[in-house]
């Protein structure tokens, strides 16, 4: 899964199906998935990922409620922070934990519901064939079901916001959905525990000069996941901690 070393953004249409090569073993993928209170639909997300990618990661960040013991239950790996540090937080602990275990894909996946497993396949197939170390889930490229026009309008303005800041063109900036090679995910090192991280993220991205692609994904919001999300407000919460986090790197 070598690639040359340069950036890149090759972006691939809604028509296209990158496949994965039939000797390729899906239990070499290590799915993230970072949780907190999601013991309502959890089962549910994690089932649906079990029957396709078996290795899955769930970091249950500090819930409060049944989080953790559904993640027990459910997936083949369950870690916990004692305390809520935070989505990035979160995912950090199960990247590492993840490459520990040998993953030669990771993926990170929402607990909410809103990712689909069928779109796992499209986005590790560009980084299985050698054809980039990264891929980033694109509902701006893909498909939403349910999306509000303020929680699209906030989603195109972050977009807008890492085109000055990061100076990386992308057309979906916060989408949790990615992809790495082992050598894409070992450049992640997060330090901004909350969800500035995704900012955080694509700022090392870029400066790993590994090419990437844009995957076209559907979202769906539900009730719940609308609940759980972060709101329109607390969007300048999240470039505040981004920027204050650059300033203290």
């Amino acid at each position: 899964m070598s690639t040359p070393n340069r950036v890149e953004n090759t972006p691939v249409t809604e028509g296209a199906s990158p496949t994965l090569p039939r000797s390729f073993d899906v239990a070499r993928v290590g799915v993230v998935v970072a949780a907190y209170n999601e013991s309502a639909v959890l089962a549910e997300v994690l089932d649906g990922l079990r029957k396709r990618f078996p290795f899955s990661v769930v970091v249950d960040d500090g819930s409060t409620d049944d989080t953790f013991e559904v993640a027990r239950r459910h997936s083949q790996y369950a870690l916990r922070h004692p305390i809520n540090r935070g989505q990035g937080a979160a995912l950090q602990t199960g990247i590492e934990f993840a490459l520990d275990r040998g993953a030669e894909v990771v993926v990170t996946f929402d607990a909410d519901g809103q990712h689909q497993v069928q779109d796992i396949e499209k986005m590790i197939a560009p980084i299985v064939n050698g054809e980039c170390d990264i891929c980033l889930g694109s509902r701006f490229l893909g498909k939403t079901r349910n999306l509000p026009l303020l929680r699209r309008l906030v989603l195109k303005a972050g977009v807008l916001f890492t085109r000055v800041v990061s100076r990386i063109r992308l057309t979906d900036t916060h989408n949790g959905f990615r992809a790495f090679s082992r050598k894409g995910a070992t450049c992640i090192d997060l330090t901004i525990d909350r969800m500035a991280h995704a900012s955080e993220m694509i700022d090392q991205i870029r400066g790993s000069g590994l090419p990437f692609r844009e995957i076209p994904v559907e979202i769906i919001y539900t009730e719940h996941s609308m609940q759980k999300g972060q709101s329109s407000r607390a969007a300048f919460r999240i470039v505040l901690d981004y920027l204050m986090g650059r300033v203290l790197r």
